[in-house]
């Protein structure tokens, strides 16, 4: 779709783009606060408040208002499409910054001598959703695309279905770990890791599956594939190997030269290494925000960089980058393409499949590595978190036409279900494990 510059005038657009924010930054905070009286994160309200201000209820309920705000097709100055699109580039900033305040909280020291469980809870976090994945396309396939509709072919939507089983939500899981004061626990770092492999992994098939749709050619596609996964590997060792020292060395010569505090000069500097390194992941074609994640684990390790970083960007960054992100995917899910008892039923096995695969797959892998059944269980349903990530990958299947939009509002409520589900079931696990402690001293654990 084409968009005429020459008609733009930026008031307009200005104006139009004040409403829309503060308007999804308003819903977010009040259904935040809502979900936090009822014993979930803020992150659900918020994801909810996005579903609100789309087409399941805002353009249920008043279609006029909803187009009117988010693509108007009459207002002067503002050509229609234009708004999406810019809410989408300003939803992507925001999880480029979200991914690298993540990274930046977390020891990993735990896992070198862990290596071995962090690669199998992993492994068994791709392989078992992907397996599952696989065979739900065989049943989804036939009652989603109608036969000789223009929709995607059989082989692009298996691998997609495959691929948006294993994903993990490391952000969102990051911000509940740090929530509950765990997240420098070795379950976290540990689990953290696991959910950083996955998705990278997941990523990268994700890239070739793109390549696939675009090129058309399987050969072509696997072969682009490997390039990135080794571009990949070869830009981490870089990062750990090299990088890392020398700019461990620089940001504490600044910390030491201010009295710990993280100066302009500093700031300024982290932001570039964050943006380029989310320029060279997404130059590889493993999307820009794993990127930033990577720089935030270079630079993990000085506590004094991460509560300045934490007290300069994290509030702002979540308080107005991610509700505009989960706004952006409300407005293209519709509850209501899920009519009728078939549609729904399916959407119930897509729940159960994805949970089925990360709760055995990953419980059983840590179990397997030594850890107790409670810790195992506790794995499992970290892993089995998904909103964030799964959100973003089911927005870039919609836009390769992968995914048609029944099936994008199942995995916009199985991520939403997912994620629900991870604060009660810690909760109700977190005994006799490192959970239980920093779970008690935020609480979210009552003492006995």
């Amino acid at each position: 779709m084409l968009i005429d510059v020459k008609s733009i005038e930026i008031e307009q657009v200005l104006l139009l783009l004040l409403l829309q924010v503060g308007l999804i930054i308003a819903a977010a905070r009040v259904m935040g606060m809502l979900a936090r009286r009822i014993g979930q994160p803020e992150v659900i309200g918020e994801i909810v408040a996005g579903l609100l201000l789309g087409p399941s209820l805002l353009g249920w309920l008043a279609p006029e208002i909803h187009l009117a705000l988010f693509d108007p097709s009459a207002m002067h100055g503002v050509p229609q499409g234009l708004m999406p699109i810019i809410v989408k580039i300003l939803s992507q900033i925001g999880l480029v910054l979200l991914l690298f305040v993540i990274g930046l909280e977390f020891d990993f020291s735990h896992l070198v001598p862990s290596g071995m469980a962090t690669a199998s809870i992993s492994l068994a976090g791709i392989a078992l959703p992907m397996t599952l994945g696989a065979g739900l396309a065989i049943i989804l396939y036939p009652r989603l695309i109608p036969e000789g509709s223009a929709g995607p072919d059989f082989g692009s939507f298996q691998l997609f279905l495959a691929v948006s089983m294993a994903i993990t939500a490391l952000p969102i899981l990051g911000r509940l770990l740090v929530e509950w004061g765990a997240a420098r626990t070795r379950l976290a770092s540990i689990t953290i890791a696991s959910a950083a492999m996955d998705d990278a992994t997941g990523w990268i098939l994700l890239a070739t599956i793109a390549t696939f749709v675009k090129v058309g050619a399987a050969g072509q596609a696997w072969v682009q594939g490997l390039a990135m996964a080794g571009l990949t590997v070869g830009l981490l060792i870089a990062l750990v190997f090299i990088i890392r020292p020398l700019a461990l060395r620089l940001v504490r010569s600044s910390l030491d030269a201010n009295n710990g505090e993280v100066s302009l000069g500093l700031f300024s500097g982290v932001l570039i290494f964050a943006f380029g390194c989310a320029v060279l992941t997404s130059l590889i074609g493993i999307f820009a925000i794993f990127g930033s994640f990577l720089a935030g684990a270079v630079l993990s390790g000085d506590e004094r960089l991460s509560r300045g970083i934490q007290t300069r960007m994290r509030h702002f960054v979540t308080a107005f980058f991610l509700p505009i992100f989960f706004a952006y995917t409300g407005t293209r899910t519709r509850i209501g393409s899920l009519a009728g008892v078939e549609m729904c039923f399916l959407a119930l096995l897509v729940l159960a499949c994805a949970v089925t695969g990360k709760l055995v797959g990953c419980g059983l892998a840590a179990r397997f590595s030594g850890f107790s059944w409670r810790e195992s269980a506790c794995v499992g349903v970290l892993m089995n978190t998904r909103a964030l990530m799964e959100l973003i990958v089911i927005n870039v299947g919609k836009d390769l036409g992968v995914v048609p939009d029944t099936l994008f509002t199942m995995l916009v409520l199985m991520a939403l279900t997912t994620t629900i589900m991870t604060t009660p079931l810690i909760v109700l696990l977190a005994r006799g494990t490192e959970f239980e402690g920093p779970l008690q001293e935020t609480g979210w654990l009552r003492r006995r």
